[in-house]
């Protein structure tokens, strides 16, 4: 296999296409046709609530807990995974691993059911745990296939492509689902289910046939297993020699839990909260068009981001998009009518591609000179997993003890606020 230089268009074109292939992961199960399936689910069993681990709950904080879960479950397992890549040199090889399972879990939530309700879940946390896994060592590929001034754009093209191949699958998927009776829509989304696996599986092929490869005969020790956290701890001291990386890191910490959580249980809001029928919408069309609102603006945000953060800086334009997701929050918590949830996708997707592109890249940036790149990233991304298991929690528990998604919401704006002043003692400069 012929071997591409760091910064070459083809290899960094295969790394981006990795986003076109797993990126209908996070749009079908997690944004549109699963929050849709399950609500359906629950309405024609003629349930309120779902009977689990010995408590009767609802289906959308059920379904919040169990991410939170899947999270955790990523934040303890990456470490590990990343010291052995480190040592073995084999991160390509974890990306495929946690590709095939995410992909294949996806094609399991077929066969979601209440009768089974702890090998479905099984299956959604396998699939969720998969696609974030495989993201572990694929960010990490970022500052090994592109030279600095090159992360801004491809980070974004990444991301872009994602939008796109997740909208195309998603039209398909309405498409069937639309095609049938309301009585076989359910089946439709099952179906939707199988395809997502099959796209995530098929596509990603692409990226491995160019991504390098550091694969080295190292042999795998117990201490090699522990190598991950002491990596984390090496990361950790040595982030107090780099002041700057770090107040940036603590800012992203705080602000990336809510934005993360905001976009998680985004469809379960609008599923559950907003007035559909009582305003002549259908829901599945509803839910699914703020959906693609969200997708297409995105597109947009990212590269409009990339541009703007080259003309004012990636600190101030971050500090810019958090206020935004400020207003954001404030606003969904009034949200009743459908166009009142089409503006607010609107919005939502202009700031959400720019916020993770440019997240992404600016701690690409501030990373000092280092080969142990994936070390980095694990911290990073253990970071930002801890930070959604804590927002998640936290979202998951307002609504139970409240009784409402909206005070949930209302109460990620602390985070923003928090992750703001945060921002603002990054020094601004980047190099």
């Amino acid at each position: 296999m012929k071997s591409f230089k760091k910064g070459s268009k083809k290899l960094l074109n295969a790394w981006a296409f990795y986003d076109w292939a797993n990126s209908v992961y996070s749009l079908t199960i997690v944004s549109s046709i699963f929050p849709l399936f399950i609500g359906a689910y629950i309405k024609n069993e003629g349930i309120d609530k779902i009977a689990a681990f010995g408590i009767q709950i609802s289906h959308t904080a059920l379904i919040t807990y169990i991410t939170a879960i899947g999270f955790l479950i990523v934040s303890i397992i990456s470490p590990i995974l990343s010291g052995i890549a480190d040592f073995k040199g084999n991160k390509k090889s974890f990306l495929r691993f946690f590709c095939y399972m995410g992909s294949l879990s996806c094609i399991g939530l077929y066969f979601f059911s209440l009768e089974y309700i702890y090998i479905s879940l099984l299956f959604y946390v396998l699939a969720l745990v998969g696609f974030w896994g495989s993201l572990v060592f694929y960010n990490s590929y970022l500052p090994d296939i592109a030279h600095k001034e090159q992360q801004d754009a491809i980070s974004a093209k990444g991301y872009s492509l994602g939008y796109i191949g997740s909208v195309i699958l998603l039209l398909i998927n309405l498409g069937m689902i639309l095609s049938v009776p309301e009585e076989d829509a359910l089946q439709m989304m099952r179906y939707s289910f199988v395809l997502v696996g099959i796209w995530w599986f098929g596509f990603s092929h692409y990226t491995y046939k160019y991504l390098p490869d550091f694969v080295n005969s190292n042999k795998i020790s117990k201490d090699v297993l522990w190598n991950g956290f002491k990596e984390l701890q090496t990361v950790w001291k040595e982030l107090q020699g780099h002041l700057k990386l770090k107040k940036y890191l603590i800012a992203f910490f705080v602000y990336s839990m809510a934005v993360q959580t905001v976009m998680l249980v985004a469809a379960l809001f609008g599923e559950k909260e907003i007035s559909w029928a009582e305003n002549g919408v259908d829901k599945t069309m509803g839910l699914i068009i703020s959906i693609l609102i969200i997708q297409l603006i995105a597109i947009v945000g990212a590269y409009l981001t990339s541009y703007v953060s080259n003309k004012i800086g990636n600190i101030q334009t971050l500090i810019a998009i958090n206020i935004i997701w400020v207003f954001i929050c404030v606003f969904a918590y009034f949200v009743v009518t459908p166009n009142q949830f089409f503006i607010t996708a609107g919005v939502v997707g202009f700031v959400m591609g720019g916020i993770q592109s440019l997240s992404r890249s600016t701690y690409a940036k501030l990373l000092p000179d280092t080969k142990d790149t994936t070390s980095y990233f694990s911290f990073y991304d253990v970071s930002e997993k801890i930070g959604i298991v804590i927002g998640m929690g936290i979202f998951a528990s307002v609504e139970v003890i409240t009784g409402s998604m909206r005070n949930a919401i209302l109460f990620l704006v602390v985070f923003f606020l928090v992750g703001l002043v945060l921002l603002f003692k990054v020094p601004q400069k980047i190099k």
